[in-house]
């Protein structure tokens, strides 16, 4: 497919691992940017109580300099056991530093023992802004189990300790086409794809 036939986006991350997945699940029809090529723009504090007041909040924020579609992601691990924990602090689990292993420590220390409840759901919702302003929001959810330990060496993030619904593998076990089909970011895409298609 040529280039002029594609539609472009920007990804309102600098999350690396995050657009990657993005540009593999969205394929050759659509040419996907991130905030790595924008040093102007600023990071947003993401002070929003829920996945889709921060995923409006980092949208609305890059809309007025970008002349085109604009999407952002806010996602993270919802545990029953935890309240929902880590929920919208998901990257920031074990501080506003943390590095994802150290995400995976405090989480996997805080679930030892645990033997009922271990039930989760990893959640996307997706911001789609243009002119300035949220045009459409979209979401996808995947259930699944937390495993008793770190699996697999794909994916990223909480991937080697979450088992989804129906499967005995973690999403880091898994082929990326595999966890794409299952996952909650693949699923929030797909209606992405779909309504942009459309246009």
């Amino acid at each position: 497919m040529s280039n002029v036939s594609k539609q472009r986006l920007l990804l309102a991350t600098r999350n690396a691992h995050k657009t990657c997945e993005v540009r593999e699940i969205l394929g050759e029809g659509f040419e996907v940017e991130d905030l790595t090529a924008r040093p102007d723009l600023p990071d947003v504090e993401e002070t929003g109580a829920t996945f889709e007041e921060n995923a409006r909040l980092k949208a609305l924020a890059a809309s007025p300099h970008y002349d085109g579609w604009v999407v952002a992601d806010d996602s993270g691990l919802e545990i029953d056991a935890l309240d929902g924990a880590p929920g919208v602090r998901s990257a920031r689990f074990a501080g506003e530093d943390a590095t994802m292993e150290q995400n995976r420590a405090l989480l996997a220390e805080k679930m030892r023992g645990v033997t009922e409840g271990r039930r989760g759901r990893f959640r996307c919702m997706l911001a789609l802004a243009k002119d300035g302003a949220v045009v459409r929001i979209f979401s996808g959810v995947v259930e699944g189990t937390i495993a008793t330990e770190e699996r697999g060496s794909g994916g990223f993030g909480y991937d080697p300790l979450f088992v989804p619904e129906g499967g005995d593998r973690t999403f880091a076990e898994m082929s990326a086409g595999e966890k794409h089909s299952l996952s909650h970011r693949g699923r929030a895409l797909a209606g992405l794809a779909e309504y942009l298609r459309a246009r």
